[in-house]
């Protein structure tokens, strides 16, 4: 008998990451590939398997410990004909490719199967990432297939395009079922996915592993027992599951454990959180005249149910103030040029972001989070601030970090890159979090003043609106002045008027004379 150690196997550029289950105890004979820890990162929550058979000895973790690749898990013992454990394991959650790399002939015809996705059967396509005709990049997802573990991005092995897509939305694939028929580009690509593998312990086919990818969410029922897919729709609806009991084995909480809370919740008029709401009206609007009905998008859903969320469940506020920017906007006019030298297009929006940073500082109760529990204030000392884009598939909101130790020009530039990432879909979950106050404008739009919703967990939120020159007195005259309405929304749980109030002054007053942003 040996006494081996088992650790974190590579996991992706990932650490830190949340041991959310321990699947075995001291004194357990496990079997090799049996789940010994569940970990999640921000997109997937994944299983580290037994790399070999065993009894388990020590377990060197908990839950709510957090462990990255090369971490001490578990310390087993095994007899001597036992495996030897290799020192970063394959996670079965996210198998490698292993077949070798083929040349075929340019532009030759080639199919892209399914490749190792687990034991998984049978699991559903959620959405269609291409469409006949595209031309795609090596690793740029073709279809997003979602199991009851995570979501998960099957991308194309090699650069190609696509001829013709043989799935499409709602169907279900299991590993070697053909995706697309495409012609391969370039001289050097990996080999094709022409044959369904015989057996699917092993990966015969190329193609790059399914990568787990799961939407940010707000909030953390990270320590329940539950799928991502659960855990996501329960973050998106503010449900803490740790009030749920589930039904399935060890009490993991299901989709239907959800539904039955949501649906108890109605029933008692727990729809808006007690407010005793009536059912949505359904109605058949095709009699009284012609009709399209259009699907929403998947963006458009997960963020209407995190606005529906807010709306509810905070107390907002809002409070209304001008700002003379006459001056800030010659300046920006004078610097144009210069900016244009430096590929930098110089908007307004920069400037903004500077000043609310500056009062960010000015005013830490407002850079901060309310916690789960609702009694305590996390004050923040970073200033990292979420810019809204309007993108052809509803809004989203990178994150500019460290806004305040970053000039006009470097803010103008990152500002641009994120807002071109935003519309093209390229936004990666990380460049949405850790936002501490965010800014949405409707300046390009129009309006005067308007009630933004609080992103949650950030406690206000900034809103602006179109400029406008308006005549001011200055004690002697009235003068042509060029007025920019701003409206900011805060939590009335952790922000008071007369705090908010003060705070939006502090804005306009840095906008009115840059000079204030250097004292």
């Amino acid at each position: 008998m040996a006494i081996k150690e088992i650790a974190v196997p590579d996991i992706g550029n990932y650490k830190d990451v949340d041991v959310i289950e321990i699947n075995v105890k001291p004194g357990d004979s496990v079997k090799e590939e049996q789940s010994l820890i569940t970990i999640e990162t921000d997109k997937a929550t994944m299983e580290i398997p037994a790399p070999f058979a065993g009894t388990v000895k020590e377990i060197m973790v908990k839950v709510g410990g957090k462990v990255s690749q090369g971490t001490l898990i578990i310390k087993m013992e095994t007899s001597a004909e036992a495996t030897k454990a290799p020192e970063a394991p394959a996670v079965k959650d996210a198998p490698a490719s292993t077949a070798p790399a083929a040349k075929p002939a340019s532009s030759s015809t080639q199919e892209i199967r399914v490749p190792d996705i687990g034991n998984y059967k049978n699991v559903p396509i959620i959405e269609l990432s291409v469409k006949a005709g595209d031309s795609v990049k090596p690793e740029q997802s073709l279809i997003v297939i979602e199991t009851d573990k995570a979501t998960m991005e099957i991308p194309a092995p090699f650069a190609c395009s696509i001829e013709q897509l043989k799935v499409k939305v709602g169907d279900k694939v299991t590993q070697g079922d053909l995706i697309a028929i495409v012609k391969a580009a370039g001289s050097e690509v990996s080999a094709p996915l022409s044959k369904a593998p015989e057996a699917p312990a092993k990966q015969e086919t190329v193609a790059a592993p399914a990568q787990q990818v799961m939407p940010a969410a707000m909030g953390s029922n990270s320590t329940a027992y539950a799928s991502p897919s659960v855990r996501r729709m329960a973050r998106e609806l503010g449900i803490d599951l740790s009030k749920i009991q589930g039904s399935g084995r060890k009490g993991r909480i299901s989709s239907e454990d959800l539904s039955s809370t949501i649906k108890a919740s109605m029933s008692q008029g727990g729809g808006g959180a007690g407010l005793n709401l009536l059912a949505d009206p359904s109605v058949d609007y095709s009699q009284f005249g012609e009709i399209e009905a259009h699907k929403l998008s998947r963006i458009k859903k997960i963020s209407g149910a995190n606005l529906h969320r807010n709306w509810v469940k905070i107390p907002h506020i809002t409070l209304c103030e001008e700002s003379d920017i006459t001056d800030m906007e010659a300046f920006r006019n004078e610097q144009k040029a210069q900016a244009e030298k430096m590929g930098v297009k110089l908007t307004p929006l920069p400037f903004i972001l500077k000043a609310a940073a500056m009062a960010l500082k000015c005013f830490p109760n407002i850079n901060s989070s309310l916690g789960a529990d609702g009694e305590t204030l996390i004050l923040k000392k970073y200033v990292h601030i979420g810019v809204a884009v309007d993108t052809p598939n509803g809004l989203m909101v990178p994150v500019i970090r460290d806004v305040d130790q970053k000039g006009i020009y470097q803010l103008a530039k990152e500002l641009a890159e994120l807002s071109i990432k935003a519309r093209d879909g390229k936004l990666k979950p990380s460049d949405m979090q850790g936002g501490c106050f965010t800014i949405t404008s409707l300046g390009g739009v129009g309006t005067t003043y308007f009630t933004p919703i609080v992103n949650m967990p950030e406690v206000a939120i900034l809103g602006v609106s179109k400029a406008a020159i308006k005549p001011v007195w200055n004690g002697k005259e009235f003068m042509a002045r060029l007025m920019l309405p701003l409206s900011l929304s805060v939590d009335h749980r952790v922000v008071d008027g007369s705090e908010g109030a003060r705070f939006v002054v502090t804005i306009a007053k840095y906008l009115s004379d840059l000079r204030n942003l250097i004292l």
